[in-house]
């Protein structure tokens, strides 16, 4: 029984060290020694390296497909999603201007508040498949699929195949996984990214190289161009790993770690370079600042205002200690009842296993590296759990996706170390632990929603309970019994969220605003129905009444309807959700669209999203995503009317401009429009026509 391993006879790991016969984690053999020669490309890609046992490389390949089956099997219900992100594809397909600087609309009145990274994949893919739901979606899947192969193969460089496995299914059966990877927010390219720094950096400290730090940097750069300084939180521990383990001089490690912030600087610093330097008359708006700068949307809105709460334009304030409309903050707002179903399920597990890995690793040479993996990911898992635990400014759940990666990977690496060390009792105590808090914590997470009945909840708790008991007597089991065991807590570790993932992945979702898990599951503070920043919207609860985005079906590309629609006369869309224009709304400004520079205005960037969606011609978002920004202004807007460029102006338009310092811009150009042209209906929808002035 002692010689069972989870791990594959010549699984890497870290080397310096005598260690014991459990721990396999001593021997030198590493990647590219263990590889051999195999013969055929189809019979090598099927066997996989020669150092893990056959089982391996099927068993990724079947986790994969699978994987990918899971997220793409019912793509297309969500239709555009969040029609924020998917009106910038829109015009990035069809204008390279837009494409680089992330524009709103083909003609470049302002961008969204984001960098464009995320939307640069989703326009190629346009560019390539025609717009439709799922050329903008299935980009977002894939990222999915590569990002759980990327954690199993940064996992198995240390740990083995088998944990590996373990790290890339609970990844996958992760709810705000499945969400993220089949939804079209800047979320899942990041976490990709973030995954991949992950990779290189484990690397890196294996060879002490500055060439994979330098990558590492190039990793985090593209993340900053996807969504700004959250991307930076896995920094840290990043070169602190580095410069703790990688068996080389310390001089040599702080100069590989300079190269690597250096990379880091110039791999996200020529686009903003440009956007800083080119003349903001030649440029579209910044979406989400004030003053017309990225630097100043990095640094306030989607920066330190995401922190204290103070975020200039914002709708609504920040959240605090007592609770706010972006929910409470404090040490457990992970496990809370808006955000615990969607990311904390093998939490308390994985604290357990990094604990006991740190402990158990702890006499180690500085170059161990299986404790630099666990800095690396527990780092990781830590510092954004920390952050996005206290920030009082907009905060959502789907955030929590960025967690996912680093949970999977704690779990996987942590079980196969207990496992392998069980004959010390930290190690036999830690594994028993995560399994019963595993068991109780999903117990009480499924107990939150009746959409499985009592079953799946009790079977998790006793199947549960029983297995962590057993694995405390393993020495006195027979070995035939212990993959039961092992499997029935693996079992009992995915159940949970693997029944939320299906359910995510079984409905559509759209909106700015959208969480995972059953239809109908209950939300608690700073949920759905909360206003915010476009992409920075997502949650569940209720919040003024707001219009937001939505579980269930979406519209689909191409289809009518009314939902959104919000505001007096008929108005399209609203400040979280875009509603999709009628045949008569998409013909009324279609027609003698080639006079004109935008076919029409609108406040706010949903209601503008909404009609350039269904028109596939270019609508200015007047003051942004919440009508709070002075783009364009009262002057501005009037010389466009004067030059004939804009053609109609949408009545209804959601936007709450002058929010927290914001500009109130767009409420002057909506009451000067109300004033002086002429109301038009469309099916029920209100629109003013700006060639045609009020006598």
């Amino acid at each position: 029984m002692d010689t069972m391993t989870l791990t594959s006879p010549g699984a890497p790991g870290s080397t310096a060290a005598p260690a014991g016969p459990a721990d396999p984690s001593a021997r030198t053999t590493t990647p590219s020694a263990a590889r051999g020669s195999r013969p055929g490309r189809l019979q090598s890609l099927w066997r996989g390296p020669a150092a893990d046992p056959s089982w391996a490389r099927p068993a990724l390949l079947g986790l994969l497909l699978l994987t990918l089956v899971l997220y793409t099997w019912n793509l297309t219900a969500s239709g555009y999603a969040n029609s924020f992100y998917s009106a910038a594809v829109q015009a990035g397909s069809d204008s390279w201007k837009a494409f680089f600087y992330g524009s709103s609309d083909a003609a470049n009145s302002i961008t969204v508040d984001k960098p464009p990274a995320s939307l640069w994949v989703m326009a190629l893919s346009v560019r390539l498949l025609g717009l439709s739901s799922f050329a903008i979606l299935l980009p977002q899947a894939l990222m999915g699929v590569a990002t759980v192969g990327v954690v199993y193969a940064t996992v198995r460089r240390q740990f083995g195949a088998a944990a590996g496995l373990i790290a890339g299914v609970v990844l996958a059966l992760t709810p705000v996984a499945a969400l993220m990877f089949t939804f079209n927010n800047p979320d899942a390219l990041l976490t990709l990214l973030m995954a991949l720094g992950a990779w290189a950096t484990v690397k890196a400290i294996e060879q002490a190289s500055p060439r994979w730090m330098m990558v590492v940097g190039v990793f985090i750069g593209l993340g900053f161009l996807t969504k700004t300084l959250q991307v930076l939180l896995v920094v840290p521990f990043f070169g602190l790993a580095y410069l703790v383990a990688a068996p080389t001089t310390l001089r040599k490690r702080i100069v590989h770690s300079l190269l690597a912030v250096g990379t880091m600087v110039l791999s996200a610093g020529w686009w903003v370079a440009v956007v800083e330097l080119v003349p903001a008359s030649a440029r579209p708006y910044i979406g989400g600042s004030q003053t017309n700068s990225f630097l100043e949307l990095t640094f306030g809105y989607n920066g330190l205002g995401r922190l204290s709460g103070d975020e200039t334009g914002s709708v609504g304030g920040g959240g605090g200690g007592a609770g706010g409309q972006w929910g409470e903050t404090g040490l457990f707002r992970m496990f809370s009842s808006s955000v615990g179903d969607q990311i904390s399920w093998l939490i308390p597990s994985a604290l357990i296993l990094l604990a006991a890995g740190l402990w158990l690793r702890g006499r180690r040479p500085r170059t161990d590296l299986r404790r630099a993996a666990y800095l690396v990911w527990g780092g990781w898992l830590v510092v954004t759990m920390l952050v996005f635990s206290f920030m009082a400014g907009i905060f959502h759940e789907y955030y929590t996706v960025a967690l996912a990666p680093a949970i999977g990977a704690l779990v996987g690496m942590g079980a196969v170390e207990a496992w392998e060390r069980r004959s010390s009792a930290v190690a036999t105590i830690a594994l028993a632990a995560a399994t019963a808090a595993d068991a109780t914590w999903s117990f009480i997470l499924l107990s939150r929603t009746t959409a499985y009945g009592d079953w799946l909840r009790i079977s998790v708790l006793a199947v549960g309970m029983a297995a962590a008991l057993l694995i405390l007597a393993t020495r006195w089991l027979h070995a035939r019994a212990l993959p039961a065991v092992l499997a029935a807590a693996l079992l009992v570790g995915v159940a949970g969220p693997g029944a939320y993932a299906v359910s995510t992945t079984a409905q559509g979702h759209s909106g700015s605003i959208v969480t995972a898990g059953p239809a109908g599951s209950s939300r608690g503070p700073g949920g759905a129905g909360n206003p915010g920043g476009a992409g920075g919207a997502g949650g569940a609860g209720g919040f003024g009444g707001f219009p937001g985005g939505q579980q269930g079906t979406a519209p689909q590309q191409g289809q009518t309807g009314t939902q959104g629609r919000t505001g007096t006369g008929g108005g399209m869309g609203g400040l979280l959700d875009a509603s999709t224009p009628s045949t008569a709304v998409v013909a009324t400004l279609s027609a003698d669209a080639d006079r004109f520079t935008w076919v029409a205005a609108a406040v706010g960037s949903q209601t503008a999203a909404g009609l350039q969606l269904g028109t596939q011609l270019p609508v200015m978002a007047v003051g942004g995503f919440n009508g709070s920004d002075p783009s364009p202004t009262l002057a501005q807007f009037q010389q466009y009317v004067a030059n004939g460029q804009i053609h109609y102006f949408a009545g209804g338009g959601r936007g709450f401009g002058n929010q927290n310092g914001g500009s109130s811009a767009s409420s002057q150009i909506s009451s000067w429009v109300q004033e002086n042209f002429t109301a038009v209906t469309v099916d029920g929808s209100t629109f003013y026509d700006l060639t045609q002035p009020v006598r």
